[in-house]
């Protein structure tokens, strides 16, 4: 196993403002952004309609929190930066056609993407072709190793999750013998691979995997080839909330009790609600824990301050994507896409809400994941794994 470097313990077009008055009108595309205008404006895709809607709330609210704080402390280049928004649907098409929409505006300097891998490849052909810096959330490890230099991804790629849950199943928790329950989507399928190599390094086994399509209804016989597997603990990657609350459910109804530890949609606030004491006493690894530094304690108090559900990965990855976006648009002093990308990627030391970025050549900035655990409905930290390779 690689060496453990430290350790701590349909479509609807929507315009968000906060109180700037802009027209968004949409001309013929041009690769070059106009910072001629009153703002600088960053598209976003994210889910307004279709079973992700409640995430996408909290990304836009993360992201929102974010854009506050920069226009208040004077903005980008001397002006107020603006998010203008397409909903995603939820589906693949829904994301193609949402930032096809964004890439035809050119006062468009930049876009976040979505947490979805399966999302971000739906989009990466159009991506490529638009030319400007894409902030993306998902984690297949892949997106960033294919040759399409926009895309900038500001959560840990699954290279290490996938070393993260295997260290901690097989090290603390002292469990050799794996059930893998993981989506067939880009996401899930990736994360498979990542853990069970990570998995066959540290001397441990897959008893068995399962694939499941996304927005399955019942997992019962995915939880009965995991009680007869031998298994003694179980990992996952699950892309959406509902999957992942049904399947708890129906394993503890079926009388699994084995430990388990996941990918972060295992504690993402959606997740937790909707599955409730059957995600009681599960581990996951988390881009985003409030306990894990001073500055994700500052964001989970600003979240507070605007919403009633905790702060969790959907909101954090976006209010450090606006942050660092922003910073490196400054440092560029230009809306030039190149100047921007290289700005984003020269970024060291920038401490987030999700950890310290520090940016490869490949447009990764983060390289580690903290460990969590749900504590009767409450996720507490239990430490930070970093790696330097």
């Amino acid at each position: 196993m690689n060496k453990i470097a430290e350790e701590r313990m349909t479509p609807t077009r929507r315009s968000v403002n906060l109180g700037l008055v802009a027209s968004l009108a949409a001309p013929a595309f041009s690769r070059g952004a106009r910072a001629e205008g009153d703002t600088i404006k960053i598209g976003m895709v994210l889910p307004v309609t279709g079973p992700a809607a409640d995430s996408g709330k909290y990304a836009l609210t993360g992201a929102k929190i974010a854009l506050d704080r920069v226009n208040k402390s004077g903005g980008v280049l001397g002006k107020p930066i603006e998010l203008v928004t397409e909903d995603d649907q939820t589906t693949n098409p829904g994301a193609v056609l949402a930032f096809s929409k964004l890439a035809a505006q050119p006062d468009i300097v930049a876009f976040l993407g979505s947490i979805r891998s399966t999302q971000n490849h739906a989009m990466a052909a159009d991506i490529l072709k638009t030319g400007k810096p894409v902030c993306f959330g998902g984690t297949d490890p892949a997106l960033t190793k294919m040759g399409n230099p926009w895309l900038i991804r500001f959560r840990p790629n699954d290279s290490y999750s996938g070393r993260v849950i295997a260290a901690y199943g097989v090290d603390t928790l002292g469990k050799k013998n794996w059930a893998i329950v993981h989506s067939t989507d880009a996401f899930g399928t990736g994360g498979f691979k990542a853990l069970s190599a990570a998995l066959d390094k540290s001397g441990a086994k897959v008893a068995i995997d399962q694939g499941y399509p996304n927005q399955s209804q019942d997992f019962t016989p995915v939880v009965l080839a995991i009680k007869s597997s031998g298994a003694d603990i179980i990992g996952s990657y699950f892309t959406f909330d509902n999957d992942i609350a049904i399947f708890a459910r129906q394993l503890r109804q079926l009388g699994v009790t084995l430990p388990w530890v996941g990918s972060a949609s295992i504690i993402v606030a959606g997740a937790v609600k909707l599955a409730g004491p059957a995600l009681w006493g599960t581990f996951g690894v988390a881009d985003y824990a409030i306990d894990s530094s001073p500055e994700a304690q500052e964001f989970a108090k600003l979240y507070a301050e605007v919403s009633k559900a905790p702060a969790d990965n959907y909101s954090s990855w976006t209010y450090d994507a606006i942050g660092v976006l922003s910073a490196a648009i400054n440092k560029a002093g230009s809306t030039d896409p190149d100047k921007i990308r290289a700005a984003i990627l020269s970024t060291k030391g920038y401490k987030g809400a999700e950890g310290e970025y520090n940016f490869d050549e490949f447009g990764d900035g983060l390289h580690g994941y903290n460990i969590v655990r749900n504590e009767k409905g409450v996720i507490v930290f239990d430490k930070h794994i970093e790696f330097k390779d």
